[in-house]
């Protein structure tokens, strides 16, 4: 039977997802995709510009079509990777893992993120440090249902602030500040003193429908937050 346009989107759609074409990566012509899929080249066409205008991939003319690195739909806020964050000060980074664990989605995430019920989720905690002073203390919730990857990645070594950047694009945010006030163990994390206010950045991301992550991000008392228009 041949595939189509709606069989070759699935299909790409599917490949990103799983990490095969990155964000960022270079996908192969349409005549390429056109012959591994068994299909016209226009079906290829058709399945491209449906991703392009959802803002899975973007099109250029004589370079390539590529995994948007970022939703069409530009936040004017940038969504920072944390080591580059604290190099871009000149301080040097350093991030711990604190805690890992797989669970089903409490129903608090559920609702949030529109999970389908025992939706497995990874929950990591970790610590992020510049010049060896606490600098963010992370609280991430992955979907499995959407990256079932994340259950074997290492993150140990690598945050999962940049190991999503590289794996899975998104194509929706939702980006909350507040401010919070330090519990005993966020006051043990960021050295401070229990009480204090702390500035605080929650994040959840999709891509189309499907919920990838949710984030709460908590900084040391003082921290500073820029934005540029």
């Amino acid at each position: 039977m041949t595939a189509t346009f709606r069989d070759v989107k699935a299909d790409i759609m599917a490949k990103i997802t799983v990490g095969e074409w990155a964000p960022g990566a270079l996908l192969p012509n349409e005549i390429d995709l056109a012959d591994a899929y068994g299909c016209a080249r226009a079906t290829v066409n058709r399945a491209m510009r449906e991703l392009a205008d959802e803002g899975v991939v973007e099109r250029r003319r004589k370079a390539g079509t590529r995994v948007r690195l970022s939703p069409v739909r530009q936040a004017r806020f940038s969504i920072p990777i944390v080591r580059a964050e604290i190099e871009e000060q000149n301080a040097e980074y350093r991030y711990a893992l604190v805690s890992r664990s797989i669970l089903n989605a409490p129903n608090w995430l559920r609702a949030r993120l529109q999970l389908a019920q025992n939706c497995p989720v990874l929950h990591l905690t970790c610590m992020h440090y510049a010049d060896g002073i606490p600098y963010q203390f992370e609280d991430r919730w992955i979907s499995l249902a959407m990256l079932p990857q994340a259950e074997e990645a290492d993150f140990s070594t690598l945050g999962p602030n940049e190991w999503l950047v590289s794996t899975v694009p998104f194509s929706d945010a939702e980006i909350a500040f507040s401010a919070t006030v330090a519990t005993a163990d966020l006051a043990e994390y960021l050295g401070c003193s229990q009480g204090e206010a702390l500035f605080t950045v929650e994040r959840s991301t999709w891509l189309k429908e499907n919920a990838i992550t949710f984030v709460r991000q908590t900084f040391r008392p003082g921290h500073r937050m820029t934005t540029r228009y």
